[in-house]
């Protein structure tokens, strides 16, 4: 084994690095003082709901694509084959599911944080508990994901460690917390073109040295690096058509469903279409991103084929693998891997300033505003800059602890995925079991994370007791990974001769870690629900309106009708608004009786003409003798459908 060889970078390649930096401050300052100047929470947490299709989706492609996402394909397609790329047959239902269920939810509800959802579904207490969760998961995340890419570009390359983490940590916090949401939005659409610049010109100058496209394929092929289709249904393979394709679509709705980053892009959207339309453009960008991952996989396995740089011992592990293999194409190309680096940390700035961002929304509206109606808008505004610039700073604190973390740094990327799914059952049985009562809601989460961390936590200790008795280990086990960007960073890990299947609790913590999503969700809906049942059913008459989408009356037409009845309580979406208003929208709030309404609609109903008032009741008179019904009317469907 040789030592750790390392390749230093340029004049040229510090000089692009740096212009990254000083563009993306420089958006960061430009939102600061143009515009509204972010002189209210409306504008800096929520865009004043102003932001078009385009950027939007860019935005929601760049918060995917992490520093950890850039590093962690190639090298997973380099060790292990193209198999990878069938993750992206889980985009579809990843991006269709939350573009016709809950963007109208969220967006008709006219929320601020997706946790609010929780309160007029259920009640406060779930709401605080649904927050605290989404705060943990992101601040054991957001410092690791800054840290663990300027490690490995520090093992490679001797780029400064610290000065790296500091310069992106303090850049990010300036423009997130003097920008807010639009300099958020605007920053990730121009470090996404970084990204894709960067990744284009490895694969164009890679394949070129390696003898063209063609060469690189046939290579793959002799290789045995191109994958067909796996149709094995066992849920403890890695990587296999269900694991990628069903097992992904649950971590695609972790985090384009239901996760407060992206759910904040859609309601800063200017209209409910636009939202919608955002994740049918961001559809084709993850099928680009993806393949260019597995393309630069390719690229790598046709220059060093079985004889990699790992094996050789010039690096450690698999992601220093793929800057050193960048390293390498441009040695002689001055400027192209400061090019790479700019795109490796342009996706480190894209996550975290989402992070920023989103935990200062939900501080503000979960934890802070409930408690303090009365707060002035400029004292509002205030803080919640103050909270962007505090999470920055916890930030740098949580990459310095990683940093002394060592091996338990897999544990804190695997808390992320762990967490994810909790919170996406929690939302699905609010959403879809209008029976699920607050109770059920708050066992039914605590339940889901209690097995995620039990079967995470187990995968774990099981992988690390194995290695220091066998060195490879299991290609079943749990990689580092992320659902943030549902990308794997690879472990070590190397094809074993074959053992016998786990069995018992065995087979549980080596359950493949695309399942895990799924497992997590499923566990907080059905002990949500047997738990609701035990405590008495929510009854149609106790929902807000707009909260449950009514999606059961459909799947349970062979049911009687009384049962029908009973079971789904059907109360429709509110409708979508004729008219978007530019004023800023008012939080939806619960009254005595339940129903939802908002501060903007109680002024305009004060200005209805007495004729109009006694048309108004005699509708609501008609709705609330109407008996509830599972069969949805031609003009509900059109309402809820796109």
């Amino acid at each position: 084994m040789g030592e750790v060889v390392q390749m230093h970078f340029t004049t040229v390649d510090y000089v692009i690095f740096a212009l990254l930096l000083v563009a993306s401050a420089g958006i960061g300052l430009f939102y600061a003082f143009s515009g509204g100047r972010q002189r209210t929470t409306q504008e800096f947490l929520m865009a004043d709901r102003s932001m078009s299709c385009l950027p939007v989706s860019l935005s929601l492609l760049a918060t995917f694509q992490s520093a950890v996402a850039i590093l962690g394909a190639p090298s997973e397609v380099y060790t292990f084959g193209t198999q990878y790329w069938f993750l992206g047959c889980s985009y579809f239902l990843g991006l269709l599911i939350p573009a016709h269920v809950f963007i109208p939810v969220f967006y008709r509800l006219r929320l601020s944080s997706a946790y609010e959802y929780l309160e007029l579904r259920f009640n406060k207490t779930v709401r605080i508990c649904g927050t605290v969760t989404f705060i943990f998961q992101m601040v054991i995340y957001m410092g690791v994901v800054l840290y663990a890419p300027a490690l490995a570009l520090n093992a490679v390359t001797g780029f400064d460690l610290w000065g790296a983490v500091l310069a992106m940590g303090l850049v990010c916090t300036l423009y997130t917390a003097l920008g807010g949401l639009k300099a958020v939005i605007w920053t990730d659409v121009f470090q996404t073109v970084v990204m894709f610049a960067g990744q284009l010109a490895v694969i164009v100058v890679g394949a070129g040295q390696a003898g063209g496209i063609t060469e690189v394929w046939r290579k793959a092929m002799n290789g045995s690096r191109i994958a067909g289709l796996d149709l094995n249904p066992d849920p403890l393979e890695r990587h296999t058509f269900w694991t990628l394709g069903v097992g992904g679509v649950f971590l695609m709705l972790a985090l384009y469903g239901v996760n407060q980053a992206q759910v904040q892009r859609y309601l800063s959207s200017r209209t409910e279409r636009e939202a919608i339309m955002s994740c049918y453009v961001v559809f084709p960008c993850q099928q680009i991103v993806l393949s260019m991952g597995c393309l630069m996989g390719l690229v790598m396995f046709a220059r060093y084929g079985e004889d990699s740089p790992l094996d050789k011992g010039y690096v450690k592990t698999n992601d220093q693998m793929v800057l050193y293999f960048v390293m390498d194409v441009f040695k002689d190309l001055p400027g192209l891997a400061g090019l790479f680096v700019a795109c490796l940390f342009s996706g480190a700035l894209s996550t975290i300033s989402s992070a920023f961002n989103s935990l200062a929304t939900v501080t503000m509206e979960d934890l802070i505003k409930p408690h303090f109606p009365n707060m002035t808008e400029a004292k509002a505004t205030l803080l919640s800059k103050g909270l962007a610039l505090v999470y920055g700073l916890v930030c740098l604190a949580m990459a310095y602890l990683a940093s002394l973390m060592g091996s338990v740094l897999q544990a804190a990327f695997s808390i992320f995925g762990m967490i994810g799914g909790p919170l996406l059952g929690l939302f699905c049985l609010g959403m879809f079991f209008p029976w699920a009562n607050s109770i059920g809601a708050v066992v039914g989460l605590v339940s889901g994370l209690a097995m995620a961390f039990w079967i995470g936590i187990g995968n774990f200790v099981m992988r690390i007791s194995a290695s220091s008795v066998v060195p490879p280990l299991n290609t079943t086990a749990l990689p580092l990974f992320d659902n943030m960007t549902t990308t794997v960073i690879s472990t070590l890990v190397s094809a074993t001769t074959a053992k016998p299947r786990p069995t018992g609790v065995e087979a549980l913590y080596s359950l493949s870690y695309m399942w895990y999503s799924a497992h997590n969700s499923a566990t907080v809906v059905v002990v949500g629900l047997i738990v609701s049942f035990l405590t008495g059913p929510m009854k149609e008459k106790d929902l807000t309106p707009g909260t449950v989408f009514p999606v059961l009356g459909p799947l349970l037409f062979f049911l009687p009708e009384h049962y029908r009845e009973k079971l789904c309580c059907i109360t429709p979406l509110a409708l979508k608004p004729k008219e978007i208003s530019p004023q800023p929208y008012q939080m939806a709030k619960k009254d005595s009786n339940g129903a939802t309404y908002c501060k903007e609609d109680t002024v305009t109903e004060e200005k209805e003409t007495e004729s109009d008032r006694a048309l108004t009741e005699e509708e609501d008179m008609e709705t609330r003798t109407a008996p509830p019904s599972c069969q949805l009317t031609a003009h509900t469907v059109q309402e809820t459908a796109l």
